[in-house]
Formats: structure tokens, C-alpha cells, sequence
């Protein structure tokens, strides 16, 4: 039977593929929008969809976001992908680079969390963070991000813990460098050309999101890396 699931990032990448996927099979979605513009876009590649109109860089607002729109009293499943990155040194990241990165990778999903966790017990659902390898492992010049989605994994480790009682299931995935638009902007900012047949397709990614969230109530995958495979 259908679920209700929120998505963050179905704008892009891993977060509009899964959107399209979720939509096909007959889940009813809760999609976060950061402005009207994209509200509209998004509501018309998914009819039926529900749109709440949220800016992830200000975690605070999300609160008001949240209060007023219209959401079932069951969640299903809260599905963090929305994401950004800045590369850059420690000695030349700025404050707004840092402040910037950690609202959004880190701050907004641990609120958007906390508003939507009743609704979640509810429905003895399942939180899901579209993590990265950098949240595993921190190279020069990802300082910024990696500590943010360093952060995002300590977060849902905690949260596994606090919420098992009420049968919710907490899940990390980290993807390896996938073809996404953030990944062509990561080249960019690296100097390096870009060939996405290089990494792994968004596909890739959201079948193992899919098989996260799928799994029967028994089990749960805590923590799942996708990696390139042998070329």
C-alpha cells in the first residue's frame, strides 16, 4: 500500500530521481521546496504531491514551514537528501562557507527531524539521511562538509538509539561520487574535467535508498556505503 514519505532535494540529483521513483509506484510525497518557484515546479512533475515551501539554509523558519501545512497525522518515512558543498581550504573557508554548509547538510535535518517525529512515531515509520563518504572519511579541502556530514552521522547514530522504542527506524546511506549536478559543481571547484559515466548513477543510489526504506519491519540497515563498482 502507498506511503507517505517527506523528501527533501527532489530538486536535483539523487533526491529527483528518487522523487520520480516514489511518485511512480504510488507514494504519496511531502516535498520541501526553498521558494514558491520551485514549489510550482515541483508540484507539477508530481501531481498529487504535497509541497511544503522551506529554506533549508535557514533552519530556524522551518518551524512556521512545518506549522503550516497540511500533513497527515502518519509519516512514513523522512528522507533527508538535500544537500551542498563548498570545497576550500581551512585556512581560506569563510564563516558563511561553514555557517552555510552546516545549516543546511546538518542543522535543517535534525530540526525538520524533530518537527516531523511525532508523526513519524505515528506511524512507526523510518528516518532515512542521504549521507556521503565524506561523512566516513575527511579529505583536505572538504574540511567544511565533511564536517557536516560527520555531524549528520553522529546525529542519526543518536537518534537510532533514542527513537527504537518507538519503532522508528533509523537509516544511513552514503553514496560514493555519484553523477549528479552537486558532482559536476565539485569538479568545477576541484579544476578537474567531468565525465559522469566515470561514477555512480543516481539510479544506483536511490535503489539502495529503496531498499532501506523497503525492508521488511524485522530488520533495519543501519548504516549502507555505495561505492563505484569495478570498472
Amino acid at each position: 500500500m502507498p506511503h507517505t514519505i517527506v523528501l527533501t532535494g527532489a530538486g536535483s540529483g539523487i533526491g529527483q530521481l528518487l522523487a520520480e521513483r516514489l511518485t511512480a509506484r504510488g507514494d504519496r510525497l511531502v516535498l520541501v521546496a526553498r521558494d514558491d518557484d520551485r514549489a510550482e515546479g515541483l508540484a507539477a512533475a508530481h501531481p498529487g504531491a504535497a509541497v511544503i515551501v522551506a529554506d533549508l539554509a535557514q533552519p530556524a523558519s522551518l518551524a512556521a514551514a512545518v506549522a503550516a501545512s497540511d500533513l497527515p497525522d502518519g509519516i512514513d518515512a523522512v528522507v533527508h537528501a538535500a544537500g551542498i558543498v563548498d570545497l576550500g581550504h581551512v585556512e581560506d573557508l569563510t564563516v558563511a562557507s561553514w555557517q552555510d554548509q552546516l545549516a543546511v547538510n546538518l542543522v535543517s535535518p535534525a530540526e525538520l527531524t524533530r518537527l516531523l517525529l511525532p508523526r513519524v512515531r505515528a506511524a512507526r515509520g523510518q528516518v532515512l539521511f542521504v549521507n556521503s563518504g565524506a561523512g566516513l572519511t575527511a579529505h583536505p579541502q572538504w574540511a567544511a562538509y565533511a564536517a557536516s556530514k560527520h555531524g549528520l552521522k553522529a546525529l542519526a547514530d543518536a537518534l537510532r538509539g533514542e527513537e527504537a522504542a518507538h519503532g522508528v527506524r533509523v537509516t544511513t546511506v552514503y553514496p560514493g561520487r555519484t553523477a549528479t549536478p552537486m558532482q559536476a559543481q565539485v569538479h568545477a571547484q576541484e579544476g578537474k574535467d567531468y565525465d559522469a559515466d566515470a561514477w555512480i548513477q543516481p539510479a544506483s543510489v536511490v535503489t539502495a535508498v529503496l531498499t532501506a526504506l523497503d525492508l521488511p519491519r524485522d530488520a533495519v540497515i543501519t548504516d549502507l556505503s555505495v561505492k563505484p563498482g569495478p570498472r
